[in-house]
């Protein structure tokens, strides 16, 4: 007779096969560790139901100088902005060309004529495919710029409810984005139609664009292959990526105003939201990996879900990926949808200062973490808005971790199970369910769920187990080292 910890490190593991993450935790929801200690992420709670008519693929949150702060929010025909009391305004500039709702792909699986090729395979990239509308919005001061990837145009929004978002004066069009540099020149991404182009407005005034002697509106051509995606305020630099590669730019001043380097290759944006910055770098997901970069260099990040992840991912719908940083808890989240799913119904989450990987069920389209609001904001495929990281309410979903297949015992034969050890925070918070089997690929028998005590009787066999721990009640529980009483059994 033996008592067994169930010592499981932190974060899921989901490369190669079930058995490849045996002794680790592989599947769950809703859920993040501190140090060992299992928990839940924290619940959400609604603050609008319907701000927008279609699905947010843009959102930002600021502080203008009144003191009023603002929610931004971009679908793929309008732009509209809400009040800290839940008052949605519709700012949709007029004339506003209308993108795309989902991505129009012309390519892959069911593209092309009947027969060719091998079933279940993706067929040959021979055409260009509209990607699904997505916003790149920031705040120039006081006022909110915009950009619709779909439209082209650069827009300017200065408080005024009553009024509708405005062209900027002489800023190019046909551009793919807009962005702030930490120096307070307005960026215009792909601009004028070029994809490489990177145009910026003089310092302090976003409606001079023509350079001259007197002012440091300029532009630059990116060296690459590829198209720019997106770009974010790094540390002393703007950071632009592009599908393919990423680039720093740097002030300089007169006459040249910016710098710019290549930092890394092969390490493409797979989708314009698919990026985010927090204070140890900048994160983001590229066609088949995750990748960092802390000021210096770019990293390809060891992920241990990225089997499941990029097996996962509904390829045709991928410019709805998203990325969102959770400041207070050190992670960041990406969003995608599912092989099965056109609209973003899963993430996957990182840990970076423990280095764990997390994967999980929730639809989200677009968010923002906390900042001049209290808790990090996310928006639903229905325009709904909510306030997350509050309160333990997940609308009826279930936070539960499962591990991958363990031993029980020496693993060399049957063992009996009588008795589990719980360590929670309080009794009774989780039930523990443990699915037994006597051969890697032999049939999997259920056993629970099992209401905790100290101990908990419980009476299962078998050379290996998985053991799911679930939320047994609306509750901040927390889960260390279970243990189980086990007897060596015969062989068989």
């Amino acid at each position: 007779m033996a008592l067994i910890p169930l010592k499981i490190p932190a974060g899921f593991f989901r490369n190669g096969t079930e058995f490849e993450a045996a002794g680790r935790w592989r599947d769950g929801n809703l859920v993040r560790w501190l140090g060992t200690s299992l928990r839940p992420v924290g619940g959400w709670l609604e603050r609008l139901s319907s701000a927008t008519t279609a699905a947010p693929r843009g959102m930002h949150t600021w502080l203008e100088g009144s003191g009023s702060r603002w929610i931004g929010l971009g679908t793929y025909n309008e732009l509209k902005v809400v009040s800290p009391s839940g008052t949605s305004y519709d700012i949709t500039p007029s004339g506003l060309t209308a993108g795309y709702e989902s991505a129009q792909i012309l390519t892959g699986y069911g593209y092309g004529t009947y027969g060719s090729g091998f079933y279940g395979t993706e067929r040959v990239d021979v055409t260009t495919p509209e990607e699904a509308t997505t916003w790149t919005l920031d705040n120039y001061g006081s006022y909110l710029v915009a950009c619709s990837n779909a439209d082209g145009k650069a827009y300017q929004w200065v408080g005024n409810t009553a009024t509708a978002a405005t062209a900027i004066t002489n800023a190019p069009t046909n551009n793919l984005g807009v962005f702030v540099s930490e120096e307070r020149f307005l960026f215009c991404l792909g601009a004028g139609g070029d994809p490489r182009v990177v145009q910026w407005s003089d310092q302090e005034d976003i409606t001079t664009w023509t350079p001259a002697s007197t002012n440091q509106a300029g532009s630059q051509t990116l060296q690459t292959s590829g198209e720019i995606m997106a770009a974010q305020r790094g540390r002393g630099a703007t950071l632009i990526f592009t599908d393919i590669d990423m680039h720093r730019m740097t002030y300089v001043g007169a006459p040249f105003i910016y710098s710019t380097e290549r930092v890394g290759t092969n390490c493409g944006l797979v989708a314009r939201k698919a990026v985010s910055t927090s204070d140890a770098g900048t994160f983001w997901m590229g066609l088949k990996s995750f990748f960092f970069y802390d000021g210096s260099s770019v990293q390809e990040l060891e992920c241990e879900v990225k089997d499941y992840v990029f097996g996962d991912i509904n390829r045709s719908q991928v410019s709805k990926c998203w990325a969102t940083t959770v400041g207070q808890h050190g992670e960041v989240w990406w969003f995608y949808c599912s092989s099965n799913s056109s609209e973003v119904d899963r993430y996957v989450s990182f840990d970076y200062k423990q280095g764990y990987w997390v994967t999980g069920s929730l639809s989200r389209t677009c968010g923002v973490d906390r900042g001049v609001f209290r808790n990090p904001i996310m928006a639903t495929s229905g325009g709904a808005i909510y306030d997350h990281e509050s309160g333990l309410d997940y609308e009826g979903a279930t936070a539960f971790a499962e591990t991958g297949p363990f031993s029980i015992g020496s693993g060399e034969g049957i063992v009996r199970v009588n008795k589990l050890i719980p360590d929670e925070l309080t009794q009774g918070d989780v039930t523990a369910t443990f699915k037994t089997r006597l051969y890697p690929n032999g049939a999997e028998t259920s056993h629970g769920p099992f209401d905790m005590a100290n101990p908990t009787s419980v009476r299962f066999s078998g050379r290996q187990a998985r053991m799911r721990v679930e939320a047994a009640r609306p509750a901040d529980w927390r889960v260390g080292v279970m243990r189980v009483n086990a007897i060596q059994g015969g062989r068989r």
